[in-house]
């Protein structure tokens, strides 16, 4: 590896470790502080539900239309005059998705491991 002459280094966003570091060897930056909840208030955009859920803006808008994330659809009547409106997820309700979700996932791996208890030769020592 060739090092660059001192003057043509780019400044890095964070200081290094150690001044002769490679770049990829750096302290993390310090992440924001978490945004007030609060301050988003009661309704989300599918933009704001897409950045909390770290998902895209498509597939949050994808969840809400296929029903299971549930949502309002505000202002444009939608009767074929090309007037849409815009979705609104309520706070609580993307809550309430993500602890399904959750739930979900744990229902799931109880499912999976009880697939597996019933397999002799994993637990040959119930067996004696």
């Amino acid at each position: 590896m060739v090092a660059r002459p001192a003057e043509r280094r780019r400044e890095l966003s964070t200081r290094r470790l150690r001044p002769e570091a490679a770049a990829h060897n750096r302290a993390m930056a310090p992440l924001p502080p978490p945004p007030d909840s609060s301050a988003l208030g009661r309704f989300l955009t599918i933009a704001d539900t897409a950045e909390l859920l770290n998902i895209s803006a498509s597939r949050a808008y994808a969840l809400v239309r296929s029903g299971e994330l549930p949502a309002i659809k505000i202002g444009g009547s939608g009767h074929g005059t090309g007037t849409g409106g815009q979705w609104r997820v309520e706070r609580d309700v993307l809550e309430g998705y993500i602890a399904g979700k959750y739930e979900e996932n744990r229902r799931r791996n109880l499912w999976n491991q009880a697939e597996f208890a019933d397999i002799p030769e994993l637990f040959a020592e119930r067996e004696r």
